[in-house]
């Protein structure tokens, strides 16, 4: 309607079609599963609502009766991520329990290489994203902290697992473009910062770089930054 004002809407309020008519062709968990296929495929701007459509052999304008915005799209389509968790319950061990969960979204974002642009807040009330931080809060449950600080700690644990797998598939990414090796790339700026070093004028990184003692173990440093975030929490540290 012409004129009317534009009112914040959560996607999951909305029943899963709205206007008369049959019974829906498609339920949610179609769409979102169709926008995943494409986005696997072909990434995150590949997915449009006519893409979709057509993903789904409906018109465009009729998937507008099922989800009214693009941004509601990409909210199925973390939740719809989010039912690939594995929902075991937990050890008692809260450490191993959230390192655990860590490891697996890693694994899942390596798999969805587009998920990592959309985590946001915004996107946390679908089912499957609620159930997965009850079940973080289950695995919490042995440390005496009060649940605000226990979410926190999902948080960040959960932003240094997106920025980390953010970081490594931006690199191969790169590496894909590239005319030469990631070798030969790396071994012209080895030689470039060694060049740097050697003037002087950088006498901490020059002390840092003789402390190395060969290739960076990538794994290693991951549960470095993870046992880090989850050491500020453990009160028996």
């Amino acid at each position: 309607m012409a004129g009317r004002k534009a009112v914040p809407e959560v996607i999951w309020n909305r029943p899963e079609r709205t206007g008369r008519g049959p019974r829906p062709a498609y339920t949610r968990v179609d769409i979102a599963a169709a926008a995943v296929r494409i986005a696997d495929a072909q990434g995150l701007d590949a997915v449009s609502m006519r893409h979709v459509a057509a993903e789904l052999g409906c018109g465009t304008m009729s998937l507008y009766n099922y989800v009214p915005r693009k941004e509601d799209l990409h909210e199925l389509m973390i939740d719809a991520i989010g039912a690939e968790h594995d929902f075991k319950g937990p050890s008692g061990d809260w450490r191993a329990d959230m390192l655990r969960n860590a490891h697996e979204s890693r694994v899942l974002m390596h798999r969805h290489p587009w998920v990592p642009r959309l985590m946001s807040g915004v996107y946390g009330f679908g089912p499957n994203t609620l159930r997965y931080l009850e079940h973080c809060m289950a695995c919490l449950e042995p440390l005496d902290l009060p649940y605000g600080t226990k979410m926190e700690m999902v948080a960040l644990l959960n932003g240094v697992v997106t920025m980390y797998t953010a970081n490594e598939l931006a690199t191969a990414e790169r590496t894909r473009s590239m005319p030469w090796s990631e070798e030969e790339e790396n071994a012209v700026r080895i030689a470039y910062l060694g060049s740097q070093v050697a003037t002087g004028e950088y006498p901490r990184l020059a002390a840092a770089f003789m402390e190395d003692s060969g290739p960076i173990d990538l794994e290693a440093v991951f549960d470095r930054a993870l046992g880090r975030v989850l050491d500020a929490f453990d009160l028996k540290r």
